[in-house]
C-alpha cells in the first residue's frame, strides 16, 4: 500500500468529533466483569486556559489509563473543576463579573481544550465544585462534623486592611500590603472563626502512613510526617512574679530545664497582652501584624524583654520573660522556656540578646561545657548536671522522673503535642459554600436542617471588596427564622475554605448524581480506594492531608470502607520556560491551542512525556516539540506502507521481530514498574529507526505483523494517530480496548550477547558471545582481544570469576 501522509490536523479533527459522538466510549462497566482500575488526576481550578503544565499532567493519567484498557482492565477516569475560590471574586471586583458567570464560561473553554486534547474522559461523571447540587453534601458532611463535635468556632487571627475594612486571604497580602493598596500595612485581627478538629486525626494520620508507604513518594510522606510534628514532652507551669499567675510552656527537654534562662512568649499569647503596657503594647501590636512571620525560613529571630518575671518551679530561679517573632502561638502553648546551652535556636537569639548561657547536660564520656565561651548549643542527651536532686541522671531517666515530680506536685505533666492545628475553614468571601448553621439569640447555634439543604448562595450580590463580605451586606439571606424556635435569626455569613471542595470529590464521581447521599457506600465500596492519584508536588501536604482526613471521618460515619484515599500518589514535576514553572499570574504560559494546531494533540503529548522523567521538571523546547512531530509523522506513513504486507525476502525479519518484541518488554517493564515514559518513546524511536533500515528485506506477514504491534505501542502515547491507523489496517472498535501486545523471550532474544570483561575488577573490553557459550569460550574470546591483552600481558591469571551471560572477571597478577 503506497504510504499515507500523516496530517495531523485533519485526523484529529475527524476523531474528536467521533469521540465526541459516542458517550459510552470512555464509561467503566462496574459490572465486577473485569478487574476495576480508577485512574485520577486532581481536578484543576477553571482559571479560563490550560498551560503545557496541566498537559503533562493530565497525558500522564491519560497514557496510563488508556494502557490499563489494554490490559483488560475496568477503568474509571472522571475529571471535574475545583470551581470556588479567591480568583473569581477577584474578577467581580476588578472586571464587574460575577464569580459564577466568569467560572462556568472559564469551564466550558477549558473543556473544549481538554477534549480537543484527546483525554479519554468519562464526561457523564463530571462535577463542579461550586454547583449546589455538588457543595450541598459539604454543607451535610459539616453538620455530621457539628454533631460530633468536630466542627467548632474561635477566635482566630485574620489578616486586616484598615483601608478596605475587610479580612484578606494569605494571598491577598503582597510584602506586608493589601493588594489593592500598596502602602497599606496589613494589620492582625481576631474574628470569632469556625475550625474542624482533625488533630483528634492526629495520630491516624502518622500511623496509618505504613499503608501507603509502598505507594507514595517518600518525601511527600516525610513532609506530611513533619507538618503534623509529633512531640513527646512535659507541659510545666512556671509563675508570673508579678501575679502569682500560671505560664505554662511545652518542653521535649524537661531535663534540661535547670539551664533555662528566660521564657519567650509568642507575641499573640494573651499574657503577651497583659504583660505588654505603655510602649510595649505598640512593640507587640508591630510584632503581631509583622507578616514576613508567615515564611519561617526568611524570619530574622527577633524579640524584646517584657520587664517581668517568671519562676522556675524546679529551681525556684527568677528568670526574665521576653516575647520573640519566632515563637508560634499555634504550636505547643505558644511559650517556651529558653535553654540556650542545649537548643540551636535558642543559643542563637540568647547571644544576640546577651542573656546568660547555662550548661546543665554534659556529654556520656565528657565535660560540662562552659557557657561564657561556647560557640555552639549541645543537643544531644547525655548527663544531667548542675540541677539539684536530678543531677548525675542520664537525660532519659531524668526527663522521665522530672516529669513525673511535675505531675505529683501539680506544676506539670507528661504531654503529647502537634505542630499541625485545627483547620480553620471561615473564609469571609462569598464565593464559596455557605457554612449552614444559624445564629439564634434563644438558642445559639443551631444546624440548618437536611431537608432545608443546600444553602444556596444568592445571585444578586455587590462585589467591592471592602466592608463586611458580599453576604453579610445582603439582608435576604441574612436574616432568617431559627429551624428550632422559629424567632428571628441570622445566617452564617462566612464560606468554606476551598479545601473543602477537594476533599472528598474523588468519592463523588463515583456516584455523582446521587440524591439522598453525598454517595452511596456500597457504589463506591468496589472503586474506592483510588488506585492512582497524579498531581503537582504543591498539594503535598494541605490538600493531600485533608483528604486523608476526610476520608477517616467519611469511614467513622460508615460512607467508607478504607483508612486511606488514595492507594498510589504520583508527583509529576512542573514543566518551566526558562527555568521558571509556567502560570498565568508569571504570563510565560506556552498555549496548548497554539501547539495543538501547529503541531497536533498527539505531539504536544508526546513531548510532555518523552522531555524526561515524569517526576522531573522538564523545560519548554519547542526544536523538541518538532521532533517528536517528525518522529510521529515517520511512524505513521511506515505503518501505513506496511500494513497490507507488500513485498520482501524476510531476510531482515528476524532483526525486526527482535527489535519489535523487545519493545514490547521494554514499555511493559517501564508501565507497570518505574513510569518512565520517556525511555518508553526513546525505545520507540529506536525501534522506528531498525524498522526503516530493515524495511527492504522484510516479509509481507512480518510486515504486517509490525505494523500492527507498533499501532498498539503507541495508542496510549499518541491516541488520535493510532486510531486513524488502525481504521486505515481495515480493523474495527477503538484501539484503546484492544488488548496490549505480549512479547516473546525467545524472538526478542539478541542473537549474541555483548559480555563485560573485567581485569582485576575494572572494565577494560566487552566481547561478542553466542546465547549459551560456555566459560572457556568467553574466556577464549576475551583473552583474544587486544585491549585485555594490553592489561594482562606479562602477567599470571590468577582466576577467572564468570557470571553466566553477564560478566566476566579476570584476576591477574605479576
Amino acid at each position: 500500500m503506497p504510504e499515507t501522509p500523516y496530517t495531523h490536523e485533519a485526523i484529529e479533527l475527524k476523531w474528536s468529533a467521533a469521540w465526541a459522538e459516542d458517550s459510552s466510549l470512555y464509561k467503566a462497566a462496574d459490572d465486577g466483569s473485569k478487574p476495576r482500575y480508577y485512574v485520577l488526576e486532581m481536578l484543576p481550578y477553571p482559571s479560563g486556559v490550560l498551560h503545557m503544565g496541566h498537559v503533562r499532567n493530565y497525558s500522564i493519567g491519560d497514557t496510563l489509563a488508556r494502557y490499563m484498557w489494554m490490559k483488560g482492565r475496568d477503568v474509571l477516569h472522571p475529571m471535574g473543576w475545583d470551581a470556588f475560590g479567591l480568583p473569581a471574586e477577584n474578577a467581580a471586583i476588578k472586571r464587574g463579573l460575577h464569580p459564577g458567570d466568569w467560572t462556568r464560561s472559564n469551564i466550558a473553554h477549558m473543556k473544549k481544550q481538554l477534549q480537543r486534547l484527546g483525554f479519554a474522559y468519562d464526561w457523564d461523571r463530571e462535577i463542579s465544585t461550586c454547583e449546589p447540587e455538588y457543595y450541598r453534601w459539604n454543607q451535610w458532611i459539616f453538620l455530621r462534623m457539628l454533631e460530633r463535635g468536630l466542627a467548632y468556632r474561635k477566635s482566630s487571627l485574620v489578616n486586616w486592611c484598615p483601608e478596605c475594612a475587610t479580612v484578606l486571604a494569605n494571598e491577598q497580602v503582597v510584602e506586608g500590603c493589601c493588594w489593592r493598596h500598596e502602602t497599606t500595612p496589613v494589620e492582625q485581627r481576631e474574628l470569632v472563626q469556625w475550625f474542624l478538629r482533625i488533630t483528634a486525626y492526629a495520630d491516624q494520620l502518622l500511623d496509618d502512613m505504613s499503608q501507603i508507604e509502598a505507594g507514595w513518594p517518600p518525601q511527600v510522606l516525610s513532609m506530611q510526617r513533619n507538618w503534623i510534628g509529633r512531640s513527646e514532652g512535659a507541659e510545666i507551669d512556671f509563675t508570673l512574679k508579678s501575679t502569682g499567675g500560671k505560664l505554662r510552656v511545652f518542653t521535649t527537654r524537661v531535663d534540661t530545664i535547670h539551664g533555662a534562662t528566660c521564657v519567650i512568649l509568642a507575641p499573640e499569647h494573651p499574657v503577651s497582652r497583659e504583660l505588654c503596657t505603655g510602649d510595649l503594647a505598640a512593640k507587640l501590636k508591630a510584632m503581631v501584624d509583622d507578616q514576613s512571620r508567615k515564611d519561617p525560613e526568611l524570619l530574622v529571630k527577633e524579640g524584646f524583654d517584657t520587664g517581668h518575671k517568671a519562676v522556675n518551679p524546679y529551681s525556684g530561679e527568677e528568670i526574665p520573660i521576653w516575647v520573640g517573632n519566632f515563637v508560634l502561638w499555634g504550636y505547643g502553648t505558644g511559650a517556651i522556656m529558653a535553654v540556650p546551652a542545649h537548643d540551636e535556636r535558642d543559643f542563637e537569639f540568647c547571644r544576640k540578646y546577651g542573656i546568660n548561657v547555662r550548661p546543665v547536660i554534659r556529654p556520656v564520656d565528657g565535660v560540662l561545657d562552659d557557657g561564657a565561651t561556647m560557640e555552639t548549643a549541645f543537643c544531644d542527651y547525655g548527663v544531667v548536671e548542675a540541677s539539684g536532686e536530678w543531677s548525675g541522671l542520664d537525660s532519659a531517666e531524668a526527663r522521665k522522673r522530672m516529669a513525673a515530680r511535675a505531675e505529683e506536685q501539680g506544676f506539670g505533666k507528661a504531654a503529647i503535642t502537634y505542630r499541625l492545628k485545627d483547620w480553620g475553614v471561615s473564609r469571609q468571601r462569598y464565593w464559596g459554600t455557605p457554612i449552614p448553621v444559624v445564629h439564634c439569640k434563644a438558642c445559639g447555634i443551631v444546624p440548618v436542617p437536611e431537608d432545608q439543604l443546600p444553602v444556596v448562595l444568592p445571585k444578586e450580590v455587590e462585589f467591592t471588596g471592602k466592608g463586611k463580605s458580599p453576604l453579610a451586606q445582603l439582608p435576604s439571606f441574612v436574616n432568617t427564622a431559627c429551624p428550632k424556635c422559629g424567632a428571628d435569626a441570622q445566617r452564617e455569613t462566612d464560606t468554606m475554605d476551598t479545601f473543602v471542595d477537594s476533599s472528598w470529590y474523588f468519592l463523588r464521581y463515583v456516584d455523582p448524581k446521587n440524591e439522598g447521599l453525598p454517595f452511596d457506600a456500597a457504589t463506591v465500596k468496589p472503586w474506592f480506594g483510588v488506585d492512582q492519584y497524579i498531581g503537582g508536588v504543591t498539594h503535598a501536604i494541605l490538600h493531600l492531608l485533608y483528604a486523608r482526613f476526610w476520608c477517616k471521618f467519611l469511614r467513622d460515619i460508615g460512607l467508607v470502607a478504607v483508612d486511606e484515599p488514595f492507594k498510589n500518589l504520583f508527583t509529576q514535576g512542573m514543566v518551566q520556560l526558562h527555568g521558571q514553572t509556567m502560570s498565568k499570574s508569571k504570563g510565560n504560559i506556552v498555549d496548548p491551542d497554539e501547539m495543538v494546531v501547529k503541531y497536533g494533540a498527539d505531539t504536544s503529548r508526546l513531548f510532555t512525556l518523552f522531555a524526561g522523567p515524569p517526576e522531573k521538571n522538564i523545560d519548554w523546547n519547542e526544536s523538541s516539540v518538532e521532533g517528536q512531530y517528525r518522529f510521529l509523522s515517520r511512524l505513521f506513513r511506515w505503518v501505513t506502507r506496511n500494513m497490507d504486507g507488500g513485498e520482501g525476502t524476510g531476510e531482515t525479519d528476524a532483526k525486526a521481530l527482535r527489535k519489535v518484541h523487545q519493545t514490547i518488554r521494554k514499555i511493559t517493564n517501564d508501565f507497570d514498574n518505574r513510569w518512565h515514559f520517556n525511555t518508553s518513546i526513546a525505545a520507540l524511536m529506536e525501534m522506528m529507526n531498525e524498522l526503516l533500515a530493515a524495511e527492504a528485506g522484510l516479509s509481507p506477514a512480518v510486515r504486517k505483523e509490525c505494523a500492527e504491534k507498533v499501532t498498539l505501542m503507541i495508542a496510549p502515547f499518541a491516541p488520535f494517530a493510532a486510531e486513524e491507523l488502525w481504521q486505515l489496517m481495515g480493523r474495527t472498535g477503538p484501539v484503546f480496548k484492544q488488548a496490549w501486545p505480549k512479547w516473546s523471550d525467545e524472538l526478542a532474544m539478541e542473537e549474541a550477547l555483548e559480555i563485560p570483561v573485567q581485569v582485576n575488577g575494572k572494565l577494560r573490553a566487552r566481547v561478542s558471545a553466542p546465547h549459551g557459550s560456555s566459560e572457556d569460550e568467553v574466556k577464549a574470546a576475551a583473552l583474544a582481544d587486544a585491549n585485555v591483552q594490553a592489561h594482562t600481558a606479562g602477567k599470571t591469571l590468577v582466576k577467572a570469576i564468570y557470571v553466566q551471560g553477564k560478566l566476566l572477571n579476570l584476576v591477574v597478577k605479576g
